[in-house]
């Protein structure tokens, strides 16, 4: 075969790899990737002169496909995969030449790697934004089924505190009636005992749907926390619990009701707290960015599993045992973010257990 029909039938390989890829990469999405990506590193790999010689090597993130494993000595081509103008991968192509300077790459296959590095990248953003567009209609649903939650239960609470401030008085006006008889005040009691335990409920009903009084002043988080960290010392030791505090600075200012704040940090601490195994440990981090204070709490418990994710800040949910919580706690918490125009979040963190992270604006 003389010179001309040989670079002519390089060159039909190199333009049916690529359609090849085209349709390849055309027919995809996100859960296929692996399998997508194993397919063009193939391909690509026939695109070449000396296929059998030719191994591929596509690398992105955590996913590592081989044509087959090689020690990067002899002849290498290389291109970078690039999403949104960063680099986040990497095409890797090996040619084994086995000594021999007669077999080398051709300039055209260098072009052919690049092309298909730009068609990866090109996937791999469109995968990007599907699932930030995924994401983002989540969080907008999640936030819609919390405001309809806190309209119902704003109104739920008002029902309830007439009545149960009419309880309350009654009874106590009863009492001071019959103070001669020791059973009936008894019973009594155990009225004004339940009112008072009601009255905490819709006052955390109440929170959760943003409806309490606040008082917003410039205040410093980092001693809240550590008063909180101090006040639930006893707690920590009792249920042989470590705390890591982290924090970049010792002043991280903030306009926020301190009593608020002071809520937030217990509900989520005495969370970690419970749900961390013994001898774990629960790490708190605070940090400032440009408009936010974050304050991160991390636990080594079982963390969530995809269906309790999306109802965490819901009212009455609990993955507790029936008796060892309300399920007010993380919606009380969310009530007060959401009165503060800050934000919450729950993840599950890789390693073990769960990420809570709420982010307070400064001003």
């Amino acid at each position: 075969m003389n010179t001309t029909e040989q670079e002519l039938k390089e060159r039909i390989k190199e333009l049916t790899c690529l359609y090849e890829v085209s349709s390849i990469i055309g027919n995809t999405d996100a859960e296929m990737l692996n399998t997508t990506l194993k397919s063009v590193a193939y391909s690509l790999k026939k695109g070449f002169q000396y296929p059998d010689k030719t191994e591929v090597c596509i690398s992105h993130e955590d996913i590592l496909i081989f044509t087959k494993e090689f020690v990067q000595k002899d002849l290498i081509l290389r291109s970078s995969i690039k999403i949104f103008n960063r680099i986040k991968g990497e095409i890797v192509v090996h040619l084994n030449t086995n000594g021999s300077k007669a077999i080398t790459f051709l300039r055209e296959e260098q072009l052919l790697l690049d092309n298909i590095s730009l068609k990866i990248g090109s996937l791999l953003e469109r995968i990007e934004i599907q699932n930030n567009e995924t994401s983002l209609k989540r969080q907008m649903e999640h936030a819609d089924r919390l405001g309809i939650l806190g309209e119902i239960t704003a109104g739920i609470a008002h029902e309830l505190n007439t009545p149960l401030a009419n309880i309350l008085g009654f009874a106590e006006l009863l009492k001071n009636d019959l103070e001669s008889n020791t059973k009936s005040i008894n019973d009594i009691d155990k009225i004004i005992k339940n009112a008072i335990f009601s009255r905490e409920v819709v006052k955390k009903l109440m929170f959760f749907a943003c409806e309490m009084p606040q008082e917003m002043r410039r205040v410093n988080f980092v001693p809240h926390i550590k008063n909180a960290i101090n006040l639930l010392d006893a707690t920590f030791k009792k249920e042989n619990v470590k705390y890591i505090f982290k924090i970049e600075d010792e002043d991280l200012w903030l306009k926020a009701d301190p009593i608020q704040l002071t809520q937030i940090l217990f509900n989520l601490l005495i969370n970690a707290i419970y749900f961390s195994p013994k001898g774990g440990s629960v790490t708190i981090e605070a940090y400032s960015t440009k408009e936010n204070i974050v304050l991160k709490i991390l636990d080594e418990g079982k963390g969530f599993t995809k269906q309790d994710l999306g109802k965490v800040f819901q009212p009455f949910f609990t993955t507790k045992p029936l008796g060892d919580g309300s399920g007010l706690g993380l919606s009380v918490v969310h009530g007060i973010v959401a009165s503060h125009n800050g934000r919450i979040t729950a993840r599950n963190n890789k390693k073990q257990g769960a990420i809570f992270t709420v982010t307070l604006p400064k001003e």
